[in-house]
């Protein structure tokens, strides 16, 4: 003889679809969320994956001793992403209140301040300095400008523009740092009154890269 079944609890639709969308998500990787970024604004973001670690520590190793910084010193990054240089930046010694991030994409600032909640972080244009970046600068020291910027997908003076007006903001001798993927340097320093030193090739970054750096003569 068979057994009677127990009925079934009614099947509930509304609970199950709560449960799906409360269940925790898979984080988006860097590398995703920049090459999404990339695809969006190609000439913005210039790369299509973050800087790697390597590079970043060769980047961030310019950076003068953070252990002569006092509290107005500012060290000022250019397009940090993902913060994979800021994080080199950190773990070089410069305190993260002494951060000035200057970001274009809206939700990389978002990460950004998530990640460096003690870092100033600006949303904005780093090719046109603003009110909010004198504003955070006021009355500090410069002591280093990094950046990630795709300098070569702007014109020569806009380049210029950029790295000559961040010297201007340094004391003499005080490092501009960038990478470059090219042969040729992004600003050929006699044009902005600086000097020029390059790293060796970063083997380990893809594609292979080099550090620049610019210092007023």
């Amino acid at each position: 003889m068979l057994g009677t079944l127990e009925p079934r609890p009614p099947y509930r639709t509304r609970e199950r679809l709560k449960a799906l969308r409360d269940r925790p998500r898979l984080k988006v990787s860097d590398e995703a969320r920049f090459f999404r970024g990339w695809l969006q604004r190609p000439l913005v973001m210039g790369a299509v994956s973050p800087s790697s670690r390597a590079l970043g520590m060769s980047m961030a190793a310019f950076v003068p001793d953070p252990a002569r910084f006092d509290a107005d010193s500012r060290v000022l990054e250019l397009g940090p992403g993902t913060g994979v240089v800021t994080q080199c930046l950190i773990d070089r010694g410069v305190p993260e209140a002494a951060l000035v991030l200057v970001e274009f994409s809206p939700e990389f600032c978002v990460l950004l301040r998530a990640r460096f909640p003690a870092a100033h972080v600006i949303q904005g244009d780093a090719y046109a300095p603003s009110h909010a970046l004198d504003k955070v600068l006021a009355g500090k020291r410069l002591e280093a400008v990094i950046s990630g910027l795709p300098l070569f997908t702007k014109p020569d003076e806009k380049r210029e523009r950029v790295v000559g007006g961040a010297l201007a903001r340094m004391r003499p001798g005080a490092p501009f740092i960038q990478f470059s993927y090219a042969l040729t340097v992004p600003v050929k320093p006699r044009r902005i009154g600086a000097r020029l030193e390059t790293s060796q090739w970063i083997k380990r970054n893809l594609p292979p890269a080099r550090v620049l750096v610019y210092r007023s003569a």
